[in-house]
């Protein structure tokens, strides 16, 4: 695995300040607790996929953002179900180098003192 770029992981970083600490955030066998775990997780997938959120809908609240969204991943190098496993993301699907992956998700975004706190995913079934 190549390693984060000073740019990438500066976005990162910018993304996590969003996050309140602790969080829980869940999906598909992936558990983030903290901005490290965030950090860690998103900079292994990113080495493998391109991933990009295109949003259907869209509603939110003081207290809940929820998003139906179509995310797409693009494989950049083979990702396969061992490599997943042993980083902690057993419910995600194994991808080949060049392969694209469409899904249309329901995430819901519980926030807490205007942070996200809280993130909970659903896959919707193909078909």
């Amino acid at each position: 695995m190549q390693a984060a770029s000073a740019e990438y992981r500066s976005a990162l970083d910018a993304v996590c300040d969003f996050y309140a600490e602790p969080m829980d955030m869940r999906f598909f066998g992936v558990v983030l607790r903290s901005r490290e775990d965030m950090k860690r997780f998103y900079g292994f997938l990113h080495a493998h996929v391109l991933e990009s959120v295109r949003v259907l809908n869209f509603a939110a609240s003081d207290t809940l953002t929820a998003v139906d969204a179509i995310v797409r991943v693009e494989g950049i190098s083979d990702l396969d179900r061992t490599t997943l496993d042993a980083n902690g993301a057993p419910g995600l699907f194994p991808i080949r180098k060049g392969e694209v992956q469409e899904m249309r998700q329901f995430i819901f975004y519980t926030l807490r003192e205007g942070k996200i706190a809280n993130v909970e995913c659903a896959l919707m079934p193909s078909g």
